[in-house]
């Protein structure tokens, strides 16, 4: 299991934090009681597997003591379970103007008379968790992408391949473009093998219409142009930190040769090592 406390100065990024470890297919809770936190840690290592990934959110939000979160985390040493606390930290200047930006209040604004007194007062409230972090990152200057990806080096347990979940789906334009399309492409120019009788009730998942799809000499030249574009794009895509990306393939019906290309591309970009699957929106219709 891998139990990560997420915690820090208000305004360095912690709620991206805990996005980015959602997309690694961490399960995470932002804002947790301190004082929960042992029990939560004993129900996660007797779930047999079921919580192996755990980040949690804790900061000055649930309170300006933090006996019950140092009580937690002590006790789950006592007890032997592992942990890991990630501390996210910006200077004062950079704090400051990112609470200008989004015109939000810092937790501890009511209790002072600044906001800089709040962002003091805080830093003297989380000493003793800065003390204890495992891992700090210091978020001044920096994008969220650049934060993220400073985080998956650290925290991802998968590939940078394993990062992202490629879905093609086959469709029929004449049942209309799929909404979450992030590309398309048209093969309705290939032979279409509805207008062979033999073929017309079959679908793409079956040799005898990909192999007819794919006894065309455009056929094979236009799978060798997609295949050097996945190789071009999706490594690009996993540079940009994407978690999901869906290609649509479709053609008239969405039952021959849109599914015959989304599991020719399904099937070559697995074998890259990516986790992927082939979708077939329209196949039982007619």
């Amino acid at each position: 299991m891998r139990f990560i406390i997420v915690t820090g100065m208000s305004g360095a990024g912690k709620s991206q934090a805990a996005n980015c470890f959602e997309d690694m297919g961490y399960y995470c809770i932002d804002n947790m009681p301190g004082e929960l936190i042992y029990t939560f840690a004993e129900l996660c290592d007797i779930s047999e597997g079921q919580y192996d990934k755990v980040a949690l959110v804790c900061d000055v939000r649930g309170g300006s003591k933090f006996d019950g979160l140092l009580n937690s985390l002590e006790n789950m040493k006592t007890d032997g379970l592992e942990f890991e606390v990630l501390y996210l930290d910006a200077t004062d200047e950079t704090l400051i103007s990112r609470y200008k930006e989004t015109r939000r209040r810092h937790p501890l604004e009511h209790e002072t008379s600044s906001l800089s007194e709040a962002i003091a007062k805080e830093r003297q409230i989380l000493a003793p968790l800065r003390d204890l972090a495992t891992d700090t990152i210091d978020t001044t200057g920096k994008s969220s992408k650049q934060t993220a990806g400073e985080i998956k080096a650290l925290y991802s347990m998968t590939t940078e391949k394993e990062g992202i979940s490629i879905v093609f789906v086959s469709f029929g334009f004449k049942h209309g473009i799929p909404r979450d399309c992030d590309m398309l492409f048209d093969v309705r120019f290939l032979p279409n093998p509805f207008y062979i009788t033999e073929l017309r009730m079959h679908n793409g998942t079956e040799s005898c219409v990909s192999d007819y799809v794919m006894s065309f000499d455009v056929s094979i030249e236009f799978e060798k142009k997609l295949c050097d574009m996945m190789d071009f794009l999706l490594p690009q895509y996993v540079s940009e930190g994407r978690a999901n990306l869906v290609v649509g393939i479709g053609c008239t019906g969405g039952n021959h040769r849109s599914v015959t290309f989304a599991e020719l591309l399904n099937k070559y970009v697995n074998e890259k090592g990516y986790r992927c699957q082939a979708l077939h929106r329209d196949i039982d219709k007619r």
